[in-house]
């Protein structure tokens, strides 16, 4: 008999896997585009210090109003602030419940719709919308205006009503109907990644519609709700054409239905072209104001948003 020999196995290769070129390749853009984001804004960050620090100091005199510069844009930052915090509360709860409806309620074909149509009313420009405010939106809305000052005019808020109804509020308004496509699209896609196992389980211990969406999938999206409205919160923040056509620029008031006030984004747009020397840093020191507050808006979301999701339904 012939002895059969064992086939030999070859030799185990130990050490680093080897490099593709294309995978290194792809990291390589994929590091210089996460440094490039850091690199705009520091970028960005030292154009606006560096030209608003004639501002900084300038005689208050010389300023615009006469009396500083923190006097100058204290108004517009509450004109931005109270613009974007009415539109956050106005378009908010509105946003959820689309959201709701169109993720939970809906048949699929209708839920779809829906969601198109509010995918769509994203990409209409903000000058339309700036148009549709000053034209169609602010005259209708004098009645109501004239109501709230007859009705409720002890309250600083609604002393005395605008015949235009070109107002701060108005603009408030069309800023929620700007930031509503933002705030719903991300919800909905917030819904929608549910466990199906933390409905279906809700549902199996006899909870109804309502109470399974209210202990399952809210406190599951809710991370992304908070990030969805920050998200929009930042967009009216930073909204320039829409306020600009709606405002007229005017003196501060805490009057929300009457003339007056305006935001740091109009009151850049409108006066930028023209602007030269010293004017030309109070409104570049007005957007690095208007840059902190993004920023610290955009820090608290994700604040918010990392402490929420270690308690959401999703653990």
């Amino acid at each position: 008999m012939s002895a059969t020999t064992a086939p030999e196995t070859p030799p185990q290769q130990h050490g680093k896997p080897t490099k593709r070129p294309g995978d290194v390749l792809f990291r390589g853009l994929s590091t210089a585009s996460a440094f490039s984001i850091l690199l705009i804004l520091a970028g960005v960050a030292i154009f606006l210090v560096s030209e608003a620090l004639p501002v900084f100091g300038a005689d208050p005199a010389e300023v615009t109003g006469g009396e500083g510069f923190v006097s100058y844009v204290w108004p517009l930052i509450f004109g931005t602030l109270v613009a974007s915090l009415i539109a956050m509360v106005v378009a908010t709860p509105v946003a959820v419940g689309i959201a709701l409806f169109v993720s939970h309620y809906a048949p699929k074909r209708l839920g779809t719709a829906i969601g198109f149509v509010i995918d769509l009313l994203a990409a209409v420009p903000s000058v339309v919308f700036g148009m549709w405010g000053f034209q169609v939106f602010a005259p209708r809305l004098v009645p109501f205006f004239t109501w709230l000052s007859d009705n409720l005019g002890f309250l600083p808020f609604f002393e005395t009503a605008s015949r235009t109804g070109r107002t701060i509020l108005t603009a408030s308004l069309v800023l929620a109907v700007m930031i509503l496509p933002i705030i719903t699209a991300v919800s909905r896609e917030v819904f929608l990644q549910t466990p199906r196992l933390h409905e279906e389980a809700a549902l199996a211990l006899g909870a109804t519609q309502w109470e399974m969406i209210r202990t399952a999938v809210l406190p599951f999206g809710k991370p992304g709700v908070i990030g969805g409205t920050m998200l929009g919160l930042g967009r009216a923040l930073g909204e320039t054409m829409a306020v600009a056509i709606i405002l007229s620029p005017g003196v501060f008031t805490w009057n929300l239905i009457d003339s007056g006030n305006i935001t740091v984004p109009a009151e850049i747009a409108l006066n930028f072209p023209e602007a030269a020397g010293l004017r030309l840093s109070e409104l570049i020191a007005a957007g690095l104001v208007l840059f902190g507050i993004t920023l610290g808006v955009n820090l608290l979301a994700r604040w918010v948003v990392n402490r929420r999701a270690e308690f959401s339904g999703a653990n």
